[in-house]
């Protein structure tokens, strides 16, 4: 089987996965439960991630949600309590851990509502786009425990410690717009216009060299967990690496014969 059968058959009734043009659009798939994600998603989730580390027709990954309500209300809450102690709970893998996981790009097209896991898992995402009718929260103070996927790191270095802090302590929505304002999205376009636009950014990404994408990504993942020299240093490491690559001599290439360069993510 090869590579683009397989990591198409991972398709479930409620997680659609479609690769066209090096692009895997991966669909949560329960809209009349605000595609809130339970543990047989999540595992689909997981093994999508690890196969899509592994296949070069995969160069950029769009998450979003089916219909108009909601991107992902995080994890379904009725299933939370099938963990048989808050220890099995804890050790859980679940759909932020699998995300976080991919060396891929991921672009979150955030349809609506994203709460909870939902907004950790946009968050994992390495860039946001929003329709103008999408809805933020950190809705678990509300209901007694906080978000478990990374919500106050990745919150805290979108939208800063205080406005993390108002979204983890009060639990209430904000809208799009806000969302922009503080940096949690990049852009906000309207609903009819939102895939159109994820798949014009992936577009993109996916025709520039894989390797210097992918080191791209882990090289800002470093930025925000490293002291700054360190950050620095590590930065010309990755350079150095990438410049060693096939397809940096042949973007040397291109840009000297003033053609598109040809790039194979060697």
């Amino acid at each position: 089987m090869n590579a683009i059968t397989a990591i198409t058959d991972f398709a479930t009734d409620q997680v659609g996965v479609a690769l066209d043009d090096f692009v895997l659009t991966v669909t949560l798939q329960r809209p009349e439960k605000l595609n809130a994600v339970t543990p047989d998603m999540s595992r689909t989730l997981e093994r999508i991630a690890h196969a899509a580390n592994d296949d070069p027709s995969v160069r950029v990954v769009i998450l979003t949600g089916s219909g108009d309500r909601a991107f992902c209300a995080g994890s379904d809450i009725r299933t939370l309590d099938d963990y048989a102690t808050p220890w099995q709970f804890r050790n859980r893998m679940d759909y932020c851990d699998a995300l976080h996981e991919l060396r891929k790009p991921i672009i979150a097209a955030i349809n609506g509502y994203a709460l909870g896991g939902g907004l950790e898992t946009s968050l994992i995402c390495d860039i946001r786009i929003a329709a103008e009718t999408a809805q933020f929260a950190a809705p678990e103070v509300k209901l007694g425990w906080i978000g478990g996927g990374g919500m106050s790191a990745f919150l805290s270095a979108a939208a800063g410690p205080s406005n993390a802090a108002v979204m983890t302590m009060t639990g209430d929505m904000i809208d799009a717009a806000t969302a922009l304002r503080w940096g949690i999205v990049s852009e906000v376009v309207p609903g009819e216009r939102l895939m159109e636009r994820a798949r014009e950014l992936a577009s993109t990404i996916a025709s520039r060299p894989p390797i210097a994408v992918e080191t791209a990504k882990a090289n800002i993942r470093a930025a925000y967990n490293l002291p700054h020299d360190q950050a620095m240093a590590y930065e010309r490491d990755l350079q150095a690496i990438t410049f060693a690559t096939e397809d940096a001599a042949e973007g040397r290439r291109a840009f000297a014969e003033r053609r598109d360069g040809v790039f194979r993510g060697r």
